[in-house]
């Protein structure tokens, strides 16, 4: 079953979101605070393949917060924050706060449905690997496509699944221009609903957990006006 945690204090929102998701046959547990949210998630010990957080919630813990605690708990879980704003930040601040993508209200069943079935479809993918262990090679940097991992120097770097994707891509074809649609579509879908510069944001979190200075990256590196490439 796929089960996804919904965090959304606005009962009408939450219904809606509920009722289409478990349409699309999603087994769904949700609250309205982040308090709810942290308690639920500790319940079920943390077995959730999404959490769909709403930025703006009373109480103490806003779906930021509630992002970098869960995040912190777990690289494999998908993550969508819900934001009535269109300010730029709040897009940008949970999406370095470790969530994967965003969703800004008002919003249609079929985006929704879509963009949550897209993160899923990642978590999937890594779940249910069975494949025989192999791995890409880049200087220092050895990432196994079995356990999706990432090792630098033999010491682990923690990577979310969509973080994983990136590396997987620059990795398997180095020293090659890759425009920011060209990730966008390998990332996060061909039919993906949202703003390109979710890619130029997790490239940024990227170069902090990689670039011995991320200020000055050797490996993630722009090409001004088309996108990225990496550097072996």
């Amino acid at each position: 079953m796929k089960r996804i945690l919904i965090a959304e204090d606005e009962d009408v929102i939450r219904d809606f979101v509920v009722i289409n998701l478990v349409r699309a046959g999603y087994e769904v547990v949700d609250v309205a605070t982040g308090e709810a949210a942290m308690e639920m998630f500790e319940q079920y010990g943390g077995d959730f393949d999404i959490a769909l957080l709403d930025v703006m919630m009373p109480g103490g813990l806003d779906g930021f917060e509630v992002c970098k605690r869960i995040r912190s708990r777990s690289d494999s879980i998908g993550i969508i924050m819900l934001s009535a704003k269109t300010q730029e930040m709040d897009k940008v601040s949970g999406l370095m706060l470790g969530a994967d993508d965003y969703v800004t209200k008002p919003f249609s069943p079929t985006e929704l449905v879509a963009r949550v079935d897209a993160v899923y479809r990642r978590v999937s993918m890594a779940k249910q690997n069975n494949e025989p262990a192999s791995q890409l090679v880049s200087g220092e940097f050895v990432l196994n496509l079995k356990s999706r991992s990432l090792t630098k120097n033999g010491k682990p770097v923690e990577l979310t699944q969509v973080e994983f994707q990136i590396m997987e891509f620059f990795m398997g074809n180095p020293n090659i221009a890759m425009e920011r649609s060209q990730i966008l579509s390998h990332v996060w879908g061909e039919n993906y609903f949202g703003d390109v510069k979710i890619v130029d944001v997790n490239i940024r979190r990227l170069r902090m957990k990689i670039e011995d200075d991320p200020s000055n990256p050797h490996h993630i590196l722009t090409i001004w006006g088309f996108g990225y490439k990496w550097a072996d």
